[in-house]
């Protein structure tokens, strides 16, 4: 069955063009039958912006539910309706049954041509005050698999795990949505491109370590403040992030507070600090804050269910795994804003900033940087390797002849099937403020070598210094003989190409 071209994205969309085709060729697939999607997402990620848009182009009803009672949101939701269907009165459902009901009874087959688009958005909020709803939503949706229906429902929220929810295990929909998409924060570039700050590499690394990929910081929070160059940073950052007048001061806490899972702020807060204070590992976790590990599970499979904590296992050592925090702005608040709140709520941004520069590289930019490396070589830099993609990720390799351990930031690692070995495809070393030399190459090496010994197929594995200061003349030296990367600045942000590695 051929697929149907839905409209084209509207030039105010930015980026999200992979997420329009999802969305538009959910609503316009030929099938005769109701289907159901899940858009989720943090706040500020533009998901009610890309929703609303595609009811403009597409047509349909648009629904966006408040925190209220169950009451006002059913007469909010019936008011809508109401309005939809051009009635001179508001309807007055009394349950939530009668109003899904009559919306599904609007994309019978005999009301119309076409799919029928329905966008429930917060939908999260109508299930904290009304739990049977997703039942009710179910009901509908099986009995339009037997007779025929031009529905085409989104439920869309930003409590990721209430979303989540919606799906998984013995949930009421559960193996009933046709499309799961999650809206996630712009990548590094598309963000650099979204500030304007592209053709300053520097600037826009600085900017992502701080406020990330929302689209929401710029323009609803900062009102397209922007610093004009690397050298208003400082400045900027002391009138924006750090000052008690600014929306984004308090933001970091504001995500924290408004997922519906997280009633202790005080110990997610803990958590948070311990992974930004570089306690990445379950036990150094419980450590800092006191507790015992398995005490922490709970709070650790929140902050992952509400996409603040990204679990990552090391490619190296099998059941070893690190915590890292994925929103940069609460990263940034638990490092440098949090331990000197005081200060900053009485107007010394200046001084607290001026006081930080070495725990923001340490505990911000650096672990930042290598996030951005990982995802340059998913991304970008994929066609640089010359080989198939395996897993990237990061990981500790450990010299037992010379009783030491190797961080590898960056490594491509293929699994082994049908007899063949494990093999490494690049190993990789990043770093915010140093200039790199031989030296990070020559342990890179050596943990090549190691790796081979412990039985590794590392014959084709190439590697590869990432550094936002530069490199030595040496190291550039030895990288035009081939097998090495040196990826700068430049290179992470498009405005110059490394050279690839030789086969």
């Amino acid at each position: 069955m051929r697929r149907q071209t839905g409209p084209g994205k509207p030039s105010r969309v930015f980026d999200r063009a992979a997420e329009w085709d999802r969305l538009t060729a959910f609503v316009h697939r030929p099938l005769p039958h109701a289907k159901l999607g899940i858009v989720s997402g943090r706040r500020r990620m533009g998901k009610t912006y890309l929703l609303r848009a595609l009811v403009e182009q597409c047509g349909g009803f648009y629904f966006g539910a408040t925190a209220a009672t169950e009451a006002e949101s059913l007469r909010q939701f019936s008011a809508a309706l109401a309005e939809h269907v051009g009635s001179p009165a508001p309807f007055a459902f009394s349950t939530w049954d009668d109003a899904v009901t009559y919306l599904f009874g609007l994309a019978a087959p005999d009301r119309g041509d076409g799919p029928f688009l329905a966008v429930i958005d917060e939908f999260s909020y109508l299930v904290k005050v009304s739990p049977e709803l997703p039942s009710i939503v179910q009901r509908e949706i099986d009995r339009c698999q037997v007779e025929e229906s031009r529905m085409r429902l989104l439920l869309c929220g930003s409590a990721m795990s209430v979303m989540g929810g919606l799906l998984a295990s013995t949930a009421p929909l559960r193996g009933r949505a046709q499309l799961e998409l999650v809206v996630r924060p712009f990548g590094y570039r598309a963000a650099a491109d979204f500030w304007g700050v592209t053709a300053e590499p520097a600037l826009a690394a600085r900017l992502h370590a701080v406020v990330g990929g929302t689209p929401a910081y710029r323009r609803q929070f900062l009102a397209d403040d922007v610093p004009a160059d690397l050298h208003e940073f400082d400045e900027w950052i002391c009138r924006t992030v750090l000052s008690p007048f600014s929306p984004l001061f308090r933001e970091a806490r504001y995500l924290l507070a408004e997922e519906t899972d997280i009633r202790d702020t005080a110990l997610y807060h803990s958590v948070l600090a311990a992974v930004a204070q570089g306690n990445t590992t379950r036990g150094g976790i419980a450590g800092y804050i006191g507790r015992k590990s398995v005490d922490i599970s709970h709070p650790l499979n929140v902050l992952e269910d509400s996409h603040l904590l990204a679990r990552e296992m090391d490619v190296f050592r099998a059941g070893k795994s690190r915590y890292r925090i994925t929103e940069p702005l609460i990263n940034f608040y638990e490092a440098v804003m949090r331990p000197a709140w005081a200060r900053l709520e009485s107007g010394q941004a200046s001084e607290v900033w001026a006081q930080s520069a070495e725990r923001f590289a340490a505990q911000v930019a650096g672990p930042h940087f290598e996030a951005v490396c990982r995802e340059y070589v998913l991304g970008p830099g994929r066609s640089l390797l010359g080989t198939s993609l395996g897993q990237v990720g990061s990981g500790v390799v450990t010299d037992p002849k010379a009783r030491r351990q190797y961080q590898v930031d960056v490594a491509v690692v293929e699994s082994g099937s049908g007899g063949t070995r494990p093999s490494v495809a690049l190993l990789g070393e990043a770093k915010w403020g140093t200039v790199m030399g031989l030296s990070h190459l020559e342990r890179l090496a050596r943990a090549r070598d190691v790796l081979g010994e412990r039985g590794m197929d590392t014959t084709a594995c190439g590697l590869a210094c990432f550094s936002a200061a530069g490199f030595s003349d040496s190291l550039r030296a030895e990288a035009e003989r081939g097998g090495v990367l040196l990826i700068g600045l430049d290179e992470l942000y498009g405005r110059a190409l490394p050279m690839p590695l030789l086969p």
